[in-house]
């Protein structure tokens, strides 16, 4: 059995603006740009799931692209496609995410319908991130195939077989992730292994901060994927190397129905579980506190910077000096500065968004006038 994507390898390389080529390939090229940009290097401080900063061993989001990117590579060795093109997609298929996780991204999505704008989907929300928001507004110029991997990775929608479809989209033209398929068997693959890497790994976490235990797993769980992140990861990579064909990516029908009591089993025992329920409340509030006083400061004081360096704090410094350098690439992608708001707090970390919270609130120019009170631990926001 072999595996072909339908779309000319010229096609699926193509980039928004030509590049010369290097010894690294195309999608090895991608790779290394996604990791050296700022998007990716937040990662390593937005919540997966569960929002615990001070746990080294509970899953951050840039874990998550490792995980997928790892498990993506691993199918597509087994299946004879492209292990390159399906790690760059998996290292940058979550550039978008918010802070706080699926629940910041709920919480945005709210305010952006609020404002009169589209929702948000951290899919699509990736996209424009690489396209456009990262390096300054110029994008990170990487290939279709990448991009179009990105755009159609949701994993939270299971199906148990995806065929790629095979065409050439207009990616500048996506406003939504619904019934998005992806052009290639990799994106395919890494499609199958957010699902894969999510599934296992939330339930180690959720064990692992006594939410759940294992006697919990639905039977079906325990006897066809197992009881560890490990084991389930194993199964599930083994089962769509072995039942996958020119049909589609898929699982086999035995296993499959053991996906889905396990995703039900997430979403009863973790997704709706008091503690994420109480984030919810938590970070809405913190969320729009940041939102409404950004929104404030632009509204009086536009990108003149002497109304941000009154407030005496490192976010309306950072955020100025953010808007000064992407005033022009706005004008030229969107035409207006709606958007710039939510694309500055959509990109924070979990970090920076609760250190910002606190400079709101608790100003520190009160007690002292000195540089770091103005910059604070983020001196590289100058």
């Amino acid at each position: 059995m072999r595996l072909c994507n339908e779309i000319p390898d010229s096609e699926l390389k193509k980039r928004q603006h030509p590049r010369q080529n290097d010894v690294r390939g195309d999608y090895y090229r991608d790779t290394t740009a996604i990791i050296h940009s700022s998007p990716f290097r937040r990662l390593k401080h937005k919540t997966q799931v569960f929002f615990a900063p001070s746990n080294d061993h509970i899953c951050t989001r840039m874990e998550h692209c490792l995980h997928v990117a790892s498990i993506a590579s691993t199918i597509c060795r087994g299946l004879g496609l492209d292990t390159e093109l399906a790690w760059a997609i998996g290292m940058g298929h979550d550039l978008g995410h918010t802070p706080f996780g699926h629940t910041g991204e709920k919480i945005i999505s709210s305010l952006l319908v609020e404002r009169g704008l589209a929702p948000f989907q951290h899919e699509v929300n990736s996209l424009r991130v690489v396209d456009f928001l990262s390096n300054d507004g110029k994008g990170l110029n990487l290939t279709y195939a990448v991009r179009d991997g990105i755009v159609s990775h949701c994993g939270e929608t299971m199906r148990q077989a995806i065929r790629p479809d095979g065409k050439v989209k207009d990616l500048s033209r996506i406003t939504s992730r619904s019934g998005l398929v992806p052009s290639t068997w990799e994106a395919t693959v890494v499609r199958f292994s957010d699902s894969i890497a999510y599934l296992g790994r939330d339930f180690e976490d959720a064990f692992r901060l006594g939410i759940v235990t294992d006697g919990e797993l639905p039977d079906i769980v325990r006897l066809k994927l197992g009881t560890t992140n490990s084991q389930i990861i194993d199964c599930l990579v083994e089962d769509v190397i072995a039942h996958s064909s020119p049909e589609g990516i898929s699982f086999s029908d035995e296993v499959f129905p053991a996906v889905e009591a396990l995703v039900q089993f997430n979403y009863q025992k973790i997704y709706r579980s008091r503690m994420l329920v109480g984030y919810e409340r938590y970070f809405s509030r913190l969320i729009r506190l940041i939102v409404q006083y950004l929104e404030e400061l632009f509204k009086a004081n536009g990108f003149e910077q002497a109304g941000y360096l009154e407030e005496r704090n490192m976010l309306a410094v950072a955020f100025w000096r953010h808007i000064t350098k992407m005033r022009q690439a706005y004008l030229e992608h969107d035409g207006s500065f709606a958007l710039m708001v939510m694309d500055y707090v959509a990109g924070m970390s979990d970090n920076f968004c609760l250190d910002c919270a606190d400079e709101i609130l608790k100003p520190l120019h009160l007690n002292e006038e000195s540089e770091e009170a103005l910059l604070g631990k983020w001196f590289d926001a100058r």
